[in-house]
Parts: C-alpha cells; sequence; structure tokens
C-alpha cells in the first residue's frame, strides 16, 4: 500500500491505493485567496484517506511526495514530512513531479496534455505530455511565451489542465488549447496520481529527495557589504 501527498499548489492532498485497486483521497481546496492549510491539514488528511481505506500504517509499503515545481512553503513543508515519515516509519520514499501528476489526472482523447500550475510573479509552471512521452520539460515561463509554443509541433492543440490554465485561459484558448470548465477535477492535483507514479518510481535517499523550484524563490537573505 502506497501513501502519496502533494503541497506544491495552494490544495493539500493525500491518499491511499494499491495496485490492487483501493483507493482513498482526502484533500483540503482553499477558496480563491485563502491561505494554504499544508501545515495544518496535511498529517490529518493522511490519517483520514487511512482510515477510509480501512488501513493503518503497518499497511503502508511506499510513501511518495509531489516534489514541484510550485509555491515554496508547500514543497518545503511537503518534502519535510515526507522525509520525517519515511525515517520513523523506515519506509522508502519516491519523488514525483507535480505536473506529471497533474498530467495523469486527464482523459486527453489523443491529445498532448499541458499541465499547468500557476507560478505566480505573471509566470506558470509547465510542461507536456503525448502518451507517455514527455513532449516538454518542465518550465518557469510567461504565459505568453507558453502561448506561443502552441502554434505548431508536438505541443499543437493540447488539452491544458492546472490552475494555472484556468487563470490563463485566454491565452491558451487563443492559441488553440482545449481549457476544461473552471470547476474541473482535472484541474487539481490528485494524490492518488502521486501514488500511482511513486509505485512505478525508484525510491530516493531520504536526504537526497529535494524540491524541483524550478526559479529562484521571492524572498533573499540580504546581502553583506
Amino acid at each position: 500500500m502506497i501513501v502519496g501527498f502533494d503541497t506544491a499548489t495552494a490544495a493539500t492532498a493525500a491518499a491511499v491505493w494499491t495496485p490492487a485497486g483501493v483507493a482513498a483521497e482526502a484533500r483540503d481546496d482553499p477558496e480563491p485567496g485563502a491561505r494554504p492549510a499544508h501545515a495544518t491539514r496535511l498529517l490529518a488528511l493522511i490519517e483520514q484517506a487511512l482510515g477510509e481505506a480501512g488501513a493503518d500504517w503497518a499497511d503502508v509499503t511506499r510513501l511518495a511526495v509531489g516534489v514541484g515545481p510550485g509555491g515554496f512553503t508547500g514543497l518545503r513543508h511537503g518534502i519535510a514530512t515526507a522525509r520525517a515519515l519515511a525515517q520513523a516509519r523506515d519506509l522508502p520514499l519516491v519523488g514525483v513531479s507535480t505536473l506529471a501528476a497533474l498530467a495523469a489526472g486527464a482523459e486527453p482523447g489523443g491529445r498532448p496534455v499541458l499541465a499547468v500550475v500557476d507560478a505566480r510573479r505573471g509566470e506558470v509552471f509547465a510542461a507536456a505530455w503525448a502518451g507517455t512521452r514527455q513532449i516538454l520539460e518542465a518550465v518557469a515561463v510567461a504565459p505568453a511565451d507558453l502561448a506561443a509554443r502552441l502554434a505548431a509541433g508536438p505541443l499543437a492543440g493540447p488539452l491544458a489542465v492546472g490552475d494555472g490554465a484556468v487563470r490563463f485561459r485566454q491565452e491558451l484558448e487563443r492559441a488553440g488549447a482545449g481549457v476544461p470548465a473552471d470547476d474541473s477535477p482535472v484541474h487539481r492535483v490528485s494524490a492518488i496520481q502521486v501514488c500511482r507514479l511513486g509505485a512505478a518510481g525508484e525510491p530516493t535517499a531520504r536526504d537526497a529527495l529535494l524540491p524541483d523550484y524550478r526559479r529562484e524563490p521571492d524572498a533573499r537573505p540580504p546581502q553583506l557589504p
């Protein structure tokens, strides 16, 4: 049984999953503009998912955690929690791309899938897949620049999912992307998808698991004279 969770976006999501078909997910999706509740909700959501699956920690054989790209504070909290649980429970730990988990939850209907997470500062984090083949490596880019990449080639006419796709719907749709309705669940990172990708991934040494920030943090220490 795998416990997986993701804190790269404003949402906090945790799930329990097995290849045999057991799946339970618990999540906190704050209202737009509300502060994320990663620090106060993550462990409770993990316990909730375990309870809904009728399981406990003795059943867990692996941990999977979303490593971003995404928000700095959320990622730090998720990675620190994953490391602590892996050490306390002596469990193998797998890092999973948040963008890959987001794309895995879409039903593209033969189209490429473009996963887009709002990166603030007028940028998005984005990556794209055609089936299982990644056709755009993760980037931090302005929405207009991302839209320009959709004009031709393997990225043309993708299904765009994620909170970044919702926020910058007009730019992406003008470039030929299809964006599902704002309230579609495909725009949310599913912790069940984190579990599924984690089942196929290679475990990482606990202290070697690092967040994928993809750009410099907003806040920096003052420079010494």
